[in-house]
C-alpha cells in the first residue's frame, strides 16, 4: 500500500490529479451493447436517451474474431455518437487475455476524453487494480487526458470476493463494484446454471405440524451474503455497489425481484442486457414517490440537524431514521435533476 500522503499523487508525470471523491451521477442501469454489431451501434443514440450508462462490451459476449472490430467500433461511438446525458463506459477483456493491453491503450489514447469508466472483469485482488491504475496514468499522460478515467471492478471469483475490501480501496480511481454471479458461481463450484436470480432448490422448510399437513417451503436468495458484503466494502471506501446481470430475459417478474433485493441492500444500479430490463431498472432503482413524500415530511418536521426524537403518525423518528430519510431524499433530488417525470412525481 502507498503511504496516505502519496495516495492522491499522480502515478505518472503529466497524468491528471487523482479524484478525492467519486463524482455522483445517476447509474441505475448500465446497458450493455456490442460495438462490433452494426445493428446495435445504429440504435445507440436512441438507447442512450433511455439509460444512465451505455457500456460498450469488449469481453465475453464478443467472439474472439470480433475483438478488434468491437474495440474500433467503440472508439467510433465515442467520437461520433450523441449520447446526451448518458455516461459512456466499457468492459475491457480480462487482465490475462491477449486483448486487454490493446483495449486499454487504444481506448485511452483515441477516446479517453469521452470515456467515463473502465470496467475490469475477474478482478482477483488489489494488485490487479494497481496494474490498471499505473497503466492508465501513463496512457492519460501520453494522450493529454484532462481528468482521470475511473475504474470499476467485477467480482467474479472467490478470491476476488475474499479480497473485496482491499479491491475497493486500491486506488482513487475506483468508482464501484459489480457482482458477476455466473462466473462467481462457477468459481465457487455452486450447483446452479442460472445467470443471477434465485434457485428453487435453495430453500428452508417449516417444521412438521401436528396435523400432518404438507410443510411449506420458502425459496432463499443465493446472493444475499455476497451482495451485502460487497455493499459494506463499497460504503466503507466511498464507492458504489451494483448488481450485475439477470440472464432470464423473459422472466421480468423475477428480474424485478432480484433488482429490488439489491436496491434495498444498498446497490445504486444494475446491468441491463436487453431493452426490456431498462424500465425495470429505472423503476426499481428510483425511490417510490410515496417513500420520497414520507422522507420529506420527516426531514421537515425534525429540522435540518435531525436531532432529538418526534412522533409522526404514531411512529417514533430519531437521528437514525432521519439519516435514512436523508439518503432517500438525496437520491430523489439527484434523479429529479435529470428526469422531469420523476421531478414531477416527487414534487421536487
Amino acid at each position: 500500500m502507498r503511504p496516505a500522503k502519496d495516495f492522491f499523487r499522480p502515478l505518472a508525470v503529466g497524468a491528471p490529479e487523482p479524484l478525492r471523491e467519486v463524482p455522483w451521477r445517476p447509474s441505475r442501469m448500465i446497458h450493455f451493447f456490442d460495438p462490433s454489431n452494426p445493428k446495435m451501434v445504429a440504435k445507440v443514440p436512441d438507447i442512450a436517451s433511455k439509460v444512465d450508462v451505455l457500456l460498450g462490451n469488449l469481453e465475453d459476449a464478443v467472439q474472439a474474431s470480433n475483438k478488434e472490430a468491437a474495440r474500433a467500433g467503440l472508439v467510433e461511438v465515442a467520437r461520433t455518437a450523441d449520447l446526451g446525458q448518458a455516461q459512456l463506459w466499457t468492459r475491457v477483456n480480462d487482465l490475462g487475455s491477449p486483448w486487454v493491453l490493446d483495449d486499454l491503450t487504444t481506448l485511452v489514447t483515441e477516446a479517453g476524453e469521452k470515456l467515463d469508466v473502465i470496467m475490469v472483469p475477474k478482478v482477483e485482488g488489489p494488485e490487479d487494480i494497481h496494474y490498471v491504475d499505473r497503466l492508465l496514468a501513463q496512457l492519460e499522460a501520453k494522450a493529454g487526458i484532462s481528468r482521470p478515467i475511473q475504474v470499476h471492478a467485477i467480482l467474479e471469483t472467490a478470491r476476488g470476493m475474499a479480497s473485496v475490501e482491499e479491491i475497493c480501496g486500491a486506488s482513487p480511481r475506483m468508482q464501484g463494484i459489480s457482482l458477476g454471479p455466473a462466473d462467481l458461481a462457477a468459481n465457487r463450484r455452486m450447483k446452479t446454471t442460472r445467470v443471477g436470480g434465485g434457485h428453487p432448490g435453495y430453500l428452508v422448510r417449516e417444521d412438521p405440524s401436528e396435523d400432518g399437513r404438507e410443510r411449506q417451503t420458502f425459496q432463499q436468495d443465493l446472493w444475499h451474503y455476497t451482495v451485502a458484503r460487497m455493499v459494506d466494502a463499497c460504503a466503507m471506501h466511498g464507492i458504489y455497489p451494483y448488481y450485475g446481470p439477470f440472464g432470464d430475459i423473459k422472466d421480468v417478474e423475477a428480474c424485478e425481484d432480484q433488482f429490488r433485493n439489491a436496491y434495498l441492500l444498498g446497490c445504486v444500479g444494475t446491468w441491463t442486457l436487453h431493452p426490456v430490463q431498462i424500465d425495470i431498472a429505472k423503476k426499481v432503482f428510483s425511490p417510490e414517490p410515496g417513500e420520497v413524500a414520507w422522507a420529506k415530511r420527516v426531514v421537515e418536521e425534525m429540522g435540518e440537524d435531525g436531532r432529538g426524537a418526534v412522533m409522526i403518525d404514531g411512529k417514533m423518528q430519531d437521528d437514525a431514521t432521519f439519516k435514512q430519510c436523508k439518503v432517500v431524499l438525496q437520491l430523489a433530488t439527484q434523479l429529479a435533476q435529470r428526469d422531469p417525470e420523476l421531478a414531477e412525481a416527487y414534487g421536487l
